[in-house]
């Protein structure tokens, strides 16, 4: 099943799905044994949900202890650099949930393994066959996912579940981050864009373009995509729900 969710604004696409966060992992840890594993991903609307999800969990029924995460990706940068997407998130999560090292698995920073094709080997090792319930990814501009590019090496891997990048075209140019495979094993994969400059990428996603990683990564169960006025600017009102 595939739903696009039209939001007014960012704040609103932000506080919307904290609380269809909250309710969906409530209710896995209801329906399954063991933890709800969540994928997460970086960036600014990202860790706007992460915060607004952190507020909303002493009046919930989540069972704070059976929450797994894991990283869709990450700048291979050392442990301290802003630009690395775990730190700043494990710091909103830390506010509410216990963060058990079993259940919490950051990608590996350049300040341990070197090279950051041992360290994706050492993260493959670590998910081995992981499912995971819910997978949350950013979109770009270019329709890129994850550390996943269009028209890039980083998107033809199909050898390997995690791998090093060495030539991001934007930002650090040395990452990790799991492949189109990988990502497609979740059951859920929800979307989180906004702004009118990824309008265009965002129709030509959910239209599945497989010239670009977001037309072809999706939940075995479900795909949603959740998106402020702006970055549904080109989808025909009648195909989003509000």
């Amino acid at each position: 099943m595939e739903r696009v969710w039209r939001y007014a604004t960012s704040a609103d696409l932000t506080e919307a799905t904290a609380e269809r966060l909250m309710r969906r992992l409530v209710a896995i840890q209801a329906a399954q044994d063991g933890p709800a594993r969540l994928c997460l991903t970086g960036g600014r609307i990202a860790n706007r949900i992460y915060e607004a999800f952190t507020e909303l969990v002493d009046a919930s029924d989540l069972d704070q202890s059976r929450i797994e995460i894991w990283w869709g990706d990450e700048r291979f940068v050392p442990t301290e650099d802003p630009d690395r997407h775990a730190g700043y998130t494990l710091a909103i999560l830390a506010r509410k949930l216990p963060m058990t090292p079993s259940l919490t698995h950051p990608m590996p920073a350049a300040d341990g393994i070197a090279d950051n094709d041992a360290s994706a080997a050492a993260y493959a090792k670590e998910l081995g066959e992981t499912r995971f319930d819910i997978t949350l990814l950013g979109m770009g501009v270019d329709g890129h996912v994850a550390s996943i590019f269009p028209h890039h090496p980083s998107f033809a891997e199909q050898a390997h579940s995690v791998i090093g990048v060495s030539d991001a075209p934007l930002g650090p140019p040395s990452r990790i981050s799991m492949t189109v495979d990988t990502l497609n094993r979740s059951r859920q994969v929800w979307y989180l864009v906004a702004g009118e400059d990824k309008a265009e990428a965002v129709a030509e996603s959910i239209a599945g373009d497989p010239e670009i990683p977001a037309g072809v990564v999706r939940g075995t169960d479900t795909t949603l995509w959740l998106l402020d006025r702006s970055a549904a600017g080109l989808l025909p009102y009648h195909s989003c729900s509000f």
